[in-house]
């Protein structure tokens, strides 16, 4: 590729915080909630015009469980915020835990109130352009771009929750990505159809992906090779509001999210996939969705993998296996190991979907297993944590890590562990006093065993 040497000139400095927080989904709002809660003054930027996300800009239409089906295990901010989700949808069940509806516009309002009545700013439409270092592992400086045109802004710690680890690796901090070969699972672009008969969705045709159902809708919609662009059984959908269905369904494979060309290219054919969604429905499942109409397709793309930044642990499948706990651990986890299928194994979509049910690794009631600290710290970097999908680990322990309810617990974590890093003589996030962040994290309701 070509480079083009820009020409040098002095940007707009704003040094005056202590921790900033890039990316503002489920975990860049908790991080900034709790650093601000420990007094730091705080920054959260986000790229987007709305906090949350995938459960708000992404459209994943239900939360994963929120519980080990005995209890509730993501606590803190994370429960905060599953509780006041909850409350602005009328058809679920206050005790509910475990798949649990989203209606992405209160979710919005939810995050908004969470951020700012914490005391923490957010700056919308703004993207991390670039990261300065020193030669002290130390990020010295972080580029901004928005309407404003660029800008540097300043902290004395930084938390990585881009989702892609951004910030970590144009820093220099290690990472992997995908397994072997690079490629990673495959993305969706979820949407919503409304003007949805309830009724005749609730109790009409089979509306699940799995157990294989010859009469279930997406299989006779598979059958009948009528809607190419629906090419696999991918299809979780749920009730978010008065007639109105989300769906987390169809797959679009080699998506690198660090790769805007494939991105654009994907955004482009997901709408297609959703329109064709709602055509087939209206066709196969007609007293449901027979005057549905798309109201909406994501802004954002729903990738469920990209890079994984190596720290000082590298958490691994038999960590999960072995339901290990460890003595750093700021959380805890008991989301299945869940990985989709890739191209090549969707050449039969039913038999491609029954390999990812095979290889998917549920734990038994009550079962969790810990998030060390440790995975939230990139190695090289004093001054960087990094929380959400990017934390490190193995490639299939990332298949159980990405989702969204454990993500807000890692942010709280990463977010108190920046504004107790702030304070140090000299900044060293890797040698923050563990034992502290875990009794206040405790002491916020944390669910640590």
């Amino acid at each position: 590729m070509k480079s083009y040497t820009p020409q040098i000139k002095s940007l707009p400095l704003d040094d005056t915080w202590d921790v900033i927080i890039a990316g503002g989904g489920p975990a860049g709002c908790t991080a900034a909630a709790a650093a601000a809660r420990e007094g730091a003054r705080t920054l959260l930027i986000e790229a987007t015009g709305a906090l949350g996300g995938m459960g708000t800009c992404g459209l994943v239409p239900c939360w994963c469980p929120f519980s080990d089906r005995e209890k509730i295990i993501y606590r803190g901010l994370a429960e905060k915020v599953f509780i006041a989700c909850k409350a602005g949808i009328r058809h679920v069940a206050p005790d509910a835990l475990d798949w649990v509806p989203i209606d992405p516009e209160h979710l919005k309002r939810v995050y908004d109130d969470l951020v700012t009545a914490s005391g923490a700013t957010i700056l919308f439409h703004t993207v991390l352009a670039s990261v300065e270092k020193d030669t002290d592992d130390q990020v010295s400086a972080i580029l901004l771009a928005n309407k404003s045109g660029l800008s540097a802004c300043k902290a004395k710690v930084y938390v990585d929750c881009t989702g892609d680890a951004d910030l970590a690796a144009w820093a220099g901090a290690a990472f992997e990505q995908g397994d072997a070969k690079g490629e990673v699972q495959p993305a969706t672009l979820c949407f919503v159809l409304t003007n949805v008969d309830e009724y005749a969705y609730r109790h009409g045709s089979n509306m699940r992906q799995w157990p294989p159902d010859e009469n279930g809708v997406v299989y006779r919609i598979l059958r009948s090779g009528k809607y190419p662009l629906i090419a696999d059984i991918h299809f979780c959908n749920n009730l978010i509001g008065p007639g109105t269905v989300g769906f987390n369904a169809g797959h679009l494979w080699d998506v690198d999210n660090t790769a805007p060309g494939k991105v654009s290219r994907a955004m482009i054919e997901g709408r297609k996939i959703a329109g064709a969604f709602r055509d087939a429905l209206a066709e196969f499942h007609p007293r449901a969705f027979a005057n549905a109409y798309l109201v909406s397709t994501a802004t954002l793309m729903g990738s469920r993998e990209s890079r994984r930044i190596i720290g000082d642990y590298c958490l691994t499948v038999d960590d999960y296996r072995a339901r290990r706990g460890f003595p750093d651990e700021i959380c805890r986890n008991s989301y299945a190991i869940d990985i989709h299928p890739s191209k090549e194994e969707n050449t039969d979509p039913i038999k491609g979907f029954q390999t990812m049910v095979d290889r998917t690794e549920y734990y038994g009631k009550g079962e969790s297993h810990g998030i060390p600290y440790r995975c939230l710290t990139p190695r090289g970097l004093k001054n960087v944590l990094v929380a959400g999908r990017s934390i490190s680990c193995d490639r299939i322990m990332q298949g159980s890590i990405r989702v969204m309810p454990v993500c807000l617990a890692m942010g709280e974590a990463a977010g108190m562990a920046a504004a107790h890093a702030m304070v140090m003589d000299t900044v060293d996030v890797h040698s923050i006093d563990v034992n502290r962040l875990r009794k206040r994290l405790k002491e916020e309701n944390a669910y640590l065993p």
